[in-house]
């Protein structure tokens, strides 16, 4: 998150994008949601506030997939990725990450506040830079990291479980499916971020995060596996085909 905002421009006309990927994100989160809760209790019997719990982690785009996989695209894509990985999670470390990134990445922005002078802005803006440099070292150091521990943990058997995997298929398709809604809402294109509907950290944070009183059989480590890694081929093979369409069009 820190990475992304230290690159957000902050001006008036970012208003808009906000208030797009903000309600944009939050609609098909709900809906998603109460459409999981609702399939959970007609074909495992379970109450509707445990299915709506275990469906949480299911609809959360990550931002340590999402953001780095938008830096190569528009400007404005890459602001709407970035809004929309922290806005509508309400979670107050990652709100104050994207403020202090705002903050420092948008001083010049800033100087008519007399306040600001106090931090000798013109000065600060040269450390900005490095420490923007030093954030994407850093950011791409626990990415690698937690992919490679990730792929450690993980048992062939739970890739390859059949008794989720239907299920899996069917939550990757509704997840695809209201974020055409949304981006269509929003009046987006859909490509390439129609793509950009990854699952990863967050979900594994949320899904660990349950209560064992609150849990169901149906989402399990095997089901949390299967969507992530189909939500990050698709958008691995969305941006990849979107690239050569781009270049194809270039004369």
């Amino acid at each position: 998150m820190l990475e992304g905002s230290l690159e957000l421009e902050l001006n008036k006309s970012k208003f808009g994008p906000i208030k797009k990927s903000f309600i944009g994100a939050l609609l098909p989160i709900i809906a998603l949601a109460v459409l999981l809760a609702l399939a959970f209790r007609q074909f495992g019997d379970f109450s509707f506030k445990d299915g709506l719990i275990n469906a949480i982690p299911l609809c959360v785009i990550s931002s340590a997939i999402a953001i780095p996989s938008v830096r190569n695209l528009a400007k404005h894509n890459k602001e709407f990725v970035i809004y929309e990985v922290s806005k509508i999670y309400h979670l107050p470390g990652l709100i104050f990450i994207l403020l202090f990134g705002l903050s420092i990445g948008n001083l010049d922005e800033l100087k008519r506040f007399k306040w600001i002078e106090r931090f000798k802005p013109d000065e600060l803006n040269k450390e900005v830079i490095q420490f923007k440099e030093l954030t994407i070292e850093v950011a791409f150091l626990v990415r690698a990291l937690f992919f490679l521990l990730f792929g450690y943990l993980i048992e062939m058997t739970e890739v390859l479980n059949a008794d989720t995997f239907l299920w899996a298929i069917r939550i990757v398709f509704f997840i695809f499916f209201f974020r055409t809604i949304q981006l269509k809402l929003s009046r987006l294109p859909l490509q390439p971020l129609l793509f950009v509907a990854p699952r990863g950290l967050i979900t594994i944070l949320l899904f660990l995060s349950i209560a064992p009183a609150n849990k169901i059989s149906l989402v399990n480590r095997p089901l949390i596996i299967q969507v992530i890694i189909l939500t990050a081929l698709v958008m691995m093979i969305g941006l990849i085909i979107n690239k050569r369409q781009k270049e194809e069009l270039q004369p």
